[in-house]
């Protein structure tokens, strides 16, 4: 067999010659009731649709199918030839069906979310909680790191939906802005910054030891950018939660998102400090893989974020 015989038509071409799934229902339909009328009616469509579909189909196929007369249709023996033929298709087509079903029931049963660490503390739970309301049988499981483990997780396929914080979109990802936050700086109402008058400016802050997040976090990232990198490290702690608490211990000053300590500086155990001159407000994003746009439920909580 030569290349050129043994090549598989094309689709456009095999397209044009075979019959839509549609049709091919309807001669079923035709062949088991026996009246083009009734193939009609249990499809939905009219009796003339019907009959200008099979007429297509004839003409498409080159060969009569169905004999009509007043006492009914009745196939042509080629038309019971194709109907084997067509009852083949139709059956592939539905286990193809079932099969891409159970596909995505299978996804649609779980939800891997990963998240830089101010967003799956302060902001996730929240969403969680509504989209376990539309979609109670969806298991969720929520891995929190900073930005740069959040990117390596969804770029290795371990999360279908990340949430970070940086100043960029990690490589090799989209993303949405789905809201916005300020970084501030606060300190213990003891250290002499929560009594100063006049606001800090950059090169004090930068020349100051703070308690920070990590490097690769959304938070340092910010805060290096706004002060040219120049950012001293008291303490480098890996969670939002650390760093507040070795503030409010008296350890000294540190930069946290504002969505963070709002109970924090309502009871005064930490005071804001103002800044100027000092730009640290961000974005926050929801990331995905490019090219591989959410779904199922993945789909569901990138709305939520947005209501």
């Amino acid at each position: 067999m030569t290349e050129k015989e043994g090549r598989v038509p094309s689709g456009g071409a095999l397209a044009r010659r075979v019959p839509d799934l549609g049709a091919l229902e309807l001669l079923l339909a035709v062949a088991r009731l026996g009246s083009l009328g009734a193939a009609a009616r249990e499809l939905g469509i009219t009796q003339p649709a019907a009959s200008s579909r099979v007429r297509s189909m004839e003409r498409q196929l080159g060969v009569a199918l169905v004999d009509r007369s007043p006492r009914g249709s009745r196939l042509t023996d080629a038309g019971a030839l194709v109907t084997d033929w067509a009852r083949r298709i139709v059956e592939a087509a539905e286990a193809f069906d079932a099969g891409a079903q159970a596909l995505r029931d299978r996804r649609d049963s779980r939800l891997r979310v990963t998240a830089s660490m101010t967003i799956a503390e302060y902001l996730l739970p929240g969403w969680l909680l509504a989209l376990r309301a539309q979609r109670p049988g969806t298991a969720v499981s929520l891995h929190a790191g900073n930005s740069t483990v959040v990117a390596e997780r969804l770029l290795a396929d371990q999360a279908d939906l990340g949430f970070v914080e940086g100043v960029s979109v990690p490589p090799g990802l989209d993303s949405a802005v789905i809201a916005h936050d300020r970084l501030i700086v606060v300190t213990a109402p003891g250290h002499p910054w929560a009594r100063r008058t006049r606001p800090l400016e950059a090169a004090e802050l930068a020349a100051t030891p703070l308690i920070l997040r990590e490097e690769g976090s959304g938070t340092r990232q910010v805060l290096d950018a706004a002060l040219g990198g120049l950012a001293r490290p008291l303490i480098e702690l890996s969670s939002t939660t650390a760093v507040k608490a070795a503030a409010v211990s008296g350890a000294g000053p540190a930069v946290l998102s504002e969505l963070a300590v709002g109970e924090e500086l309502a009871m005064r155990r930490l005071v804001r400090v103002p800044v100027e001159g000092v730009r640290l407000a961000r974005d926050l994003r929801a990331v995905w893989p490019t090219g591989h746009r959410p779904v199922g439920p993945a789909r569901e909580l990138l709305s939520l974020t947005r209501g």
